[in-house]
């Protein structure tokens, strides 16, 4: 007698940290259906669509330049305002993003993971790809005020680092993934987490050199902020492309650590909370 052979054979995951990438691998059109989904769903009716990937970064840095460059007198490295706040901005966005939207994941998606059988990690990945491209839209707004700036005299100190660029953007991608598959999981079960997590957010993003710059700051905070995988990624990144802020390889490798820390953890919470999601959320 033949025994049956089937295409695909479901079976529960035995190890926590199993990221089953051949199953990932094999429902890639599946991705790329949810990055498409993720990019065009959110301004599909909107009147001024991807624009509004330029218009946020600029309202912003207008806001900023107003409260804390004329009303606070922050300090910015001596670069004009909106360069400086843009580029923390930007990165800053990235990260939040990330960090905001999977940890929604099971959430939004709890229709979908009750009737289809996909691998589940598809949907924080797809949100990952899809925030590089929005990254890359509003890199390119950096780009051209500093393409501006330069062109009226101001000296571009771009630093040899900058060849770790990609680097940066991947740590800040992970970091942001990593929290937010550990709080996703979370808040399948505890409902009043996610409305504390858009304001936490915003708390961290003050105790990170986005609007400030860590050079005028006392010792005592330094030592302090130091210890914020973040600071070093946006410091690097001011360093690399405008010659201010501080490159700290020692803080880049602690951030190294801190991410694959934080990822690892998010993947094996995120594995067991895909178990038994549905009888909670």
């Amino acid at each position: 007698m033949k025994e049956d052979k089937w295409d695909i054979v479901l079976q529960p995951k035995r190890k926590l940290l199993d990221l089953n990438l051949k199953s990932l691998w094999r429902y890639r059109d599946l991705l790329l259906l949810f990055v498409k989904r993720d990019i065009i769903i959110i301004y599909k009716q909107t009147i001024l669509g991807p624009l509004w990937f330029f218009i946020q970064p600029l309202m912003t840095t207008v806001i900023y330049i107003f409260v804390f460059g004329n009303i606070a007198k922050l300090p910015t490295d001596g670069l004009p305002q909106p360069l400086f706040y843009l580029s923390g901005i930007i990165m800053w966005n990235y990260f939040s993003e990330c960090f905001l939207r999977t940890s929604d994941t099971f959430t939004q998606n709890a229709g979908v993971f009750g009737k289809v059988y996909f691998p589940r990690l598809i949907t924080p990945i797809s949100l990952l790809i899809s925030n590089v491209l929005k990254f890359l839209i509003q890199f390119s707004l950096f780009l051209a005020f500093c393409i501006y700036y330069w062109s009226n005299g101001l000296k571009m100190n771009i630093q040899l680092e900058i060849i770790i660029f990609p680097f940066l953007i991947i740590l800040l991608a992970l970091i942001g993934v990593g929290f937010g598959l550990i709080f996703s999981s979370l808040t399948t079960k505890y409902k009043d987490l996610k409305f504390l997590i858009a304001f936490g957010v915003q708390l961290i993003m003050y105790a990170t050199p986005v609007i400030y710059p860590m050079s005028t700051l006392p010792a005592k905070v330094q030592s302090i902020l130091w210890w914020n995988p973040l600071t070093h990624i946006i410091e690097a990144f001011k360093f690399s492309f405008l010659g201010a802020g501080c490159f700290d390889v020692k803080g880049l490798f602690y951030s190294l650590f801190f991410t694959m820390t934080v990822l690892f953890s998010g993947i094996i919470i995120f594995n067991k909370t895909e178990k038994s999601f549905m009888d909670t959320v």
